[in-house]
């Protein structure tokens, strides 16, 4: 993809007939690493990998205002019910926002579960978030609340589990479970992305419950966030510095530009319909000998004539993000280490981004 493409403020869907987008097909990787005992082949008999998420938490929010309650807060709409059948209640969504401050900038990156429920219990929503913020994100809602019906408490008897295919995109199709899901058991695809997979939350071992599922290395599940450029918790989103459309919100399905008022609309809205994003979050890898405490987050990406490009997010190993001016990233790039060093760094686009015909 041109770098030029990637100035404009665009999403799927924008109109007019020089911005129609389209999504590029999903990488065919396989996860390689760590589903199993090292030296093993990891897709031997295993068509998901089963990722226990330990480092995300869920907040309950219920009450009959929940609904317009997280509205005001959220950049992007509620996920709705999914269509019933009539003898059993509709299966559970997943959607993906940001709580933004009121300078527009994100606090939280959270995937919002809507459980399945009969129409006649009070309305029940699922914020998965990072772990570290959970008290802190539980906090800010009640800083919201005011006299609305709504009450905020966490639900530590659910775990988070991610699952991703073994196999080519094809295995999306597949059926997950060995069982009927209980009640307890939400299964949802990440609205994210394709190659996000899948999201399990379950009181119960999730390995148990998927059927083909092989425990997987947690290293490799973040490995396969950074490849695809996937940005997750606050070490990728620090609260109060990232921007949302920088942060690839709108590509992964994050935000909507027609829902009403929330706080932090106003810069996310004048930004989208200004056109123009000149940074965006990019997939990096770095090449050669690295440090030994590795990059240390918020160092400058140069250029080879020593130029600003940007600053290096996140990562794990080789593999990371970095914030990057889109019209730099197809030359050479390189990090000033602390010993006086200097590592080599490629950016790329992901397949899944949207792109211009």
């Amino acid at each position: 993809m041109a770098a030029a493409a990637l100035l404009r403020g665009a999403v799927p869907g924008r109109s007019g007939p020089a911005w129609q987008w389209r999504l590029r097909a999903t990488p065919r990787r396989r996860l390689v690493h760590g589903l199993g005992r090292h030296g093993d082949d990891p897709t031997d008999g295993a068509a998901w990998a089963c990722f226990p998420l330990g480092e995300r938490s869920l907040l309950r929010v219920r009450g009959p205002d929940s609904a317009p309650f997280l509205l005001g807060l959220l950049t992007n709409e509620l996920p709705l019910p999914g269509p019933a059948d009539g003898a059993t209640p509709p299966p559970a969504r997943a959607g993906y926002a940001h709580f933004l401050n009121v300078q527009g900038r994100t606090l939280y990156d959270v995937l919002v579960y809507r459980p399945e429920c009969d129409c006649s219990e009070v309305p029940t929503f699922l914020l998965e978030c990072d772990r570290a913020v959970l008290g802190a994100l539980q906090t800010h809602l009640g800083l919201y609340k005011i006299r609305r019906k709504v009450i905020v408490e966490p639900c530590p008897e659910l775990c988070v589990w991610s699952v991703l295919p073994c196999t080519p995109v094809e295995s999306y199709g597949a059926v997950l479970l060995r069982e009927p899901a209980k009640r307890t058991t939400i299964l949802a695809r990440d609205p994210r992305t394709c190659c996000m997979g899948w999201r399990l939350l379950t009181q119960d071992k999730g390995l148990a419950l998927v059927s083909g599922g092989q425990l997987g290395d947690l290293r490799d599940y973040h490995r396969h966030r950074y490849q695809h450029g996937v940005p997750e918790g606050i070490h990728d989103l620090p609260p109060g510095v990232a921007l949302p459309l920088e942060s690839n919100l709108a590509f992964m399905n994050g935000v909507s530009f027609s829902k009403g008022c929330y706080i932090g609309q106003e810069l996310t809205a004048r930004t989208h319909h200004m056109g123009v994003i000149r940074k965006r979050l990019f997939p990096v890898r770095l090449l050669g000998p690295l440090p030994a405490g590795g990059i240390t987050p918020g160092s400058l990406v140069l250029t080879e004539s020593g130029q600003a490009a940007g600053k290096y997010r996140a990562g794990q190993g080789d593999v990371g993000l970095a914030l990057l001016r889109s019209e730099k990233i197809k030359g050479p790039l390189h990090i000033r280490t602390s010993e006086s060093g200097r590592v080599a760094l490629t950016a790329s686009v992901p397949d899944w981004w949207p792109t211009a015909k």
